[in-house]
């Protein structure tokens, strides 16, 4: 760790003794500084357990075992309460409103090895390594389409699929209903999304498609379903059922 700057904004996680879930967020400030003095300011009233800055400083503002407040409104698996679960990981960059960029990659190896020693500290399973836009696809874009999972994932943290099939015809996109559409938001909903189950592709399917395309097929986000985009799901779904 490089460095401790404690933040105010913490209570006890709820339900749980410890975290089960890393939550990876990107600052969205125009520099990190400004994102520090936020997530330490009592009168923001949110925080995070980590910032990990550009040239790979890791700066600690909550202990891992207390409930850090940056999920905000948010699901995964049907539970509300992402804070209780989740450690949270800020990473500085500008973000979409500011001049998204690509991570550098020493920003990058500083947040694999953040992640790894907080995964095997707290037995954190690969599926729950997550960005902030899956367990709130409405409201947030982070870390964006830009970061590297398939970096980590190589790295042994999170999961990723390389589907062989490239950016083809949607095959369900809005305004679609009926049974395909309805297994399509089964699978979802079985991996972890917050989505209902109604067979109509409207507004909400099609924004935790655009989350999923973020974190698992990020080359396009465009919120319809082309063949790449549903064999990642099948694939990466699998993986979790089976425990492969």
């Amino acid at each position: 760790m490089s460095r401790c700057v404690p933040s105010p904004s913490h209570n006890e996680r709820r339900g749980q003794a410890g975290p089960d879930m890393l939550l990876l967020h990107y600052t969205g400030m125009r520099t990190g500084a400004a994102a520090l003095a936020r997530l330490t300011d009592p009168a923001s009233e949110v925080s995070a357990h980590y910032v990990v800055e550009e040239d790979g400083e890791i700066i600690q503002l909550v202990p891992e075992a207390r409930r850090a407040w940056h999920a905000g409104r948010g699901s995964w698996q049907g539970r509300e309460d992402v804070n209780s679960r989740a450690i949270g990981i800020e990473i500085v960059n500008p973000g979409h409103e500011h001049g998204y960029r690509p991570f550098p990659q020493r920003q990058i190896d500083a947040v694999i090895e953040l992640c790894k020693d907080c995964g095997n500290r707290w037995s954190i399973l690969p599926q729950l390594v997550l960005a902030h836009s899956d367990i709130a696809p409405a409201r947030k874009e982070d870390p964006g389409e830009l970061f590297p999972w398939d970096q980590l994932f190589s790295a042994g943290v999170g999961l990723w699929f390389a589907s062989k099939h490239k950016q083809n015809k949607a095959l369900l996109a809005e305004g679609d209903r009926g049974a395909a559409v309805a297994a399509y938001q089964s699978q979802l909903a079985a991996y972890g999304y917050g989505i209902r189950n109604d067979g109509i592709f409207g507004p909400e399917t099609a924004s935790v498609t655009r989350a999923f395309q973020r974190h698992f097929r990020p080359v396009r986000v465009d919120g319809c379903v082309d063949q790449e985009t549903g064999e990642v799901l099948t694939q990466l779904l699998q993986t979790v059922q089976t425990g492969g």
